[in-house]
């Protein structure tokens, strides 16, 4: 009875180390060192210093696609943070509230997107590095029929790629 309880117990201590040091350290090279693609970390942290510098998003009011003050300040600190990384291809998100039909939504994303689009190539950003897309009503970034949600889904979304 004793041989199996400690045949168990060892098991079970040599299964939890194995789990405990995939958790915590991820995939390990040669040296025992956590190695993590270049892409991922760099495309990580680029997004993470556009967020935490700039903002990356703006906001727009009911049915329109024209930036306010507003997010023309955000657009140009965000211009800033971008030329930082001149790898990159930006990706700029249009995005509607609820209200509307679908194809009216998506064509208001796209207009959204559009106008950040040529803010920020008026700003310096080339053109070439830049794409669009509109989500229209598909991706709210918050759920609910109330005003304050609506104003939160009405964006424009940069994503550094």
């Amino acid at each position: 009875m004793r041989l199996k309880l400690l045949t168990a117990l060892a098991a079970a201590t040599m299964l939890a180390a194995c789990a405990s040091d995939t958790a915590s350290t991820g995939t390990t090279g040669t040296t025992g060192t956590t190695t993590t693609p270049p892409a991922a970390t760099t495309q990580r942290s680029m997004q993470e210093t556009l967020a935490a510098e700039a903002g990356d998003r703006v906001f727009f009011a009911f049915n329109r696609f024209n930036l306010s003050p507003d997010a023309q300040a955000v657009l140009r600190r965000q211009a800033a943070v971008i030329a930082r990384f001149p790898q990159a291809r930006i990706m700029i998100e249009g995005h509607a509230d609820e209200r509307g039909t679908r194809e009216y939504n998506l064509a208001l994303g796209e207009r959204r997107a559009s106008a950040v689009r040529d803010f920020m190539v008026q700003l310096g950003v080339p053109a070439a590095r830049i794409t669009t897309t509109s989500f229209g009503k598909e991706r709210p970034a918050v759920v609910g029929s109330t005003e304050a949600a609506w104003a939160q889904n009405r964006r424009g979304v940069t994503v550094l790629q």
